[in-house]
């Protein structure tokens, strides 16, 4: 079964430090074979936002998108895109 894993880090848009909403990208990969699943998908997914709001921030807006294919035997990526809102 298919499954994804970060394909490089988490990316976060440049910005002042304690600003209002912060924007971080995630890029996933998805790996026909080999290494990679779907849980630890999840577990990275949850470790950026874990972080965010451990900085006073909750999940404002989650989107998702395709952003490209490996070719045969290669997998996709999927980019998601999350904002986070500061908590006052």
């Amino acid at each position: 079964m298919a499954g994804f894993g970060f394909d490089s880090e988490t990316l976060r848009a440049a910005g002042a430090a304690d600003e209002a909403y912060v924007v971080i990208q995630v890029v996933l990969t998805e790996k026909l074979f080999g290494a990679g699943s779907g849980v630890s998908s999840l577990t990275n997914l949850q470790r950026a936002i874990n972080e965010q709001v451990a900085k006073g921030y909750r999940l404002h807006t989650i989107s998702t998108t395709s952003s490209g294919t490996k070719g045969f035997l290669g997998g996709d990526k999927i980019q998601a895109t999350m904002v986070f809102e500061k908590l006052y």
